[in-house]
């Protein structure tokens, strides 16, 4: 999901806020993701992280203090690999994700919410944390 810009200024103040030290290399992956329309990997978050001289073990350590003090949301949908979104402010809880079984494209789906009766079906089961939608992305059919 694509976030509006922010001052870099901004975005030190938020990861401030959230009681981390506003490091370069953490700057650098919260305006990336914030620009990010979709959820990102570690190995994309490293790859642009690198340009400016961070090293994996950094990006990840970073990615996961960053959604361990709630700046950032850490999803898996179904394929093992661990990606990253921000938490926009005012919306707690995850959205559904469409994952394209051909490209492996993932898009977000946020105005997707169960139903009513959906929701008390779940709850007799459990708490419903992730919807995973897969199919054939537009491009793929």
């Amino acid at each position: 999901m694509s976030e509006s810009p922010l001052s870099v200024e901004d975005i030190k103040q938020m990861i401030r806020g959230a009681g981390l030290r506003a490091t370069p290399a953490r700057i650098s992956t919260l305006m990336l993701l914030r620009q990010s329309a979709t959820p990102l990997t570690h190995a994309v978050v490293a790859e642009h992280l690198a340009e400016a001289g961070a090293d994996k073990a950094t990006a990840f350590r970073n990615l996961n203090d960053m959604a361990e003090a709630g700046l950032l949301r850490r999803t898996e949908l179904g394929d093992h690999v661990w990606r990253f979104e921000v938490v926009q402010a005012g919306h707690d809880s995850a959205h559904p994700h469409f994952v394209c079984i051909d490209c492996g494209t993932v898009s977000c789906m946020e105005d997707i919410k169960l139903t009513a009766t959906s929701q008390r079906q779940s709850e007799s089961v459990g708490e419903v944390t992730e919807i995973l939608f897969r199919g054939h992305c537009n491009d793929c059919r």
